[in-house]
C-alpha cells in the first residue's frame, strides 16, 4: 500500500506533467497560427500529439483512481462482513455525532 507522501508526490508529478504538456501544446498552437504552409501543419500535428498524450495520461489516472476506489469499497465490504458488530457500533456513533451536529444549529 502506498504511503501518503508517495501518493502526494505522484499527484504533484502528474499535475506538473499535465500542465507542462498543455503549455507545450498551447505554445505549438500559437506558433502554428503565426506560421504558414508545411511548418504550420507540422506544429499543429505536434500540438495534437501533445494533447493526445495528456488525454491518455488523464484516462490512465482515471482508471487507476477507479480501481483504487473499487479496492477500498471491497475492503470495507469485507471488514463489515468480518466484524458486523463493530461496523454497527461505528455507524451508530457516526449517527449520534451527525445528529448532535444537526441539533446544534
Amino acid at each position: 500500500m502506498a504511503t501518503k507522501k508517495s501518493v502526494q508526490a505522484s499527484e504533484e508529478e502528474f499535475i506538473d506533467s499535465v500542465k507542462e504538456s498543455l503549455d507545450d501544446a498551447e505554445k505549438l498552437l500559437r506558433e502554428a497560427a503565426e506560421a504558414t504552409g508545411d511548418k504550420a501543419a507540422e506544429l499543429r500535428e505536434s500540438a495534437m500529439r501533445s494533447l493526445k498524450r495528456t488525454r491518455e495520461a488523464l484516462y490512465d489516472t482515471q482508471d487507476a483512481l477507479l480501481e483504487r476506489g473499487r479496492r477500498a469499497a471491497r475492503a470495507t465490504d469485507d471488514y463489515v462482513h468480518d466484524n458486523p458488530w463493530q461496523a454497527i457500533g461505528m455507524a451508530g456513533l457516526a449517527g449520534v455525532l451527525i445528529g448532535a451536529l444537526i441539533c446544534r444549529r
